[in-house]
């Protein structure tokens, strides 16, 4: 931290705190009491509650602003790392947050880069002539594919892991993500795994009740992770046709959340 600050002020780095504020998103999850939640470091200008911004495909309005220690806080400065609450949904670890004047002027943009992203993967997709996919499905008789529905704690697993699952392909069989995201484990998600034959993983989440329940009645086997490495293993280990043994979890018992009580001494307690 001593060479930090060192180098900062012989290499005169400065921001300006009275400017529309601008950042980084590290990290973004979806919290099942919160929605999405995206931890940002404030690069330029001051990031208020109330600002509208613009981050990626997504914009919102900052409801909450969380700093590291976990208290509410009002406004963030250039080099504070925040949590930010109150978008319409979780952007990529990466994208970049801006503060802009106006709903509509963030809707409008976010709207335009969701556009344009859904138009480019439709080229990149399209660009193929009939003698190409001709190739591609002779190429592909003899590769068996293991399909995979993944469901990760926040964005920046489940990309690891994505990146991770197509390194570990061979001319035999290979992996094929058909499906990743951040939270729980849902109801479609249990849909899609059945409907596709796919192994549904997750990674520091759990299946909620209504898809704890499918499954069970659907005989769809739902793997629980809490470290990428194993999750990496039992997958080639079922690439090779030999799956390791069940992780299963014996549920003990089920409670229902009725009231949720604040002191200033304890925090939240559920009752």
């Amino acid at each position: 931290l001593e060479s930090i600050a060192l180098q900062s002020e012989i290499l005169e780095l400065k921001a300006n705190p009275n400017r529309a504020a601008s950042g980084a998103v590290i990290e973004a999850q979806l919290d099942i009491g919160r929605g999405p939640v995206a931890t940002v470091l404030v690069q330029n200008g001051t990031l208020k509650l109330g600002d509208i911004f613009v981050v990626g495909e997504q914009w919102g309005k900052v409801r909450a602003l969380i700093n590291d220690a976990g208290a509410r806080i009002q406004t963030a400065g250039p080099s504070t790392p925040v949590e930010v609450l109150g978008l319409n949904g979780t952007p990529e670890a990466g994208d970049v947050i801006n503060v802009v004047d106006t709903e509509a002027q963030a809707r409008e943009i976010a709207e335009y880069r969701a556009q344009a992203a859904k138009d480019k993967r439709a080229a990149a997709g399209a660009a193929t002539t009939l003698e190409q996919l001709m190739a591609n499905a002779k190429a592909n008789e003899d590769v068996s594919e293991l399909p995979i529905i993944l469901k990760a704690d926040v964005q920046g697993s489940a990309e690891a892991i994505v990146q991770a699952m197509a390194k570990i392909g061979n001319d035999e069989v290979r992996v094929r993500v058909l499906h990743s995201g951040v939270g729980a484990i849902t109801e479609s998600d249990v849909t899609l795994a059945e409907s596709s034959e796919a192994v549904l993983l997750g990674f520091n989440v759990r299946a909620d009740n209504t898809a704890r329940q499918k499954s069970d009645q659907d005989g769809i086997d739902i793997r629980y992770y809490s470290v990428i490495y194993q999750l990496i293993d039992d997958v080639k280990a079922a690439m090779s046709g030999k799956l390791a043994p069940e992780h299963r979890e014996t549920i003990l018992g089920v409670a229902q959340v009725r009231e949720v009580f604040r002191s200033s001494k304890f925090g939240a307690a559920a009752g």
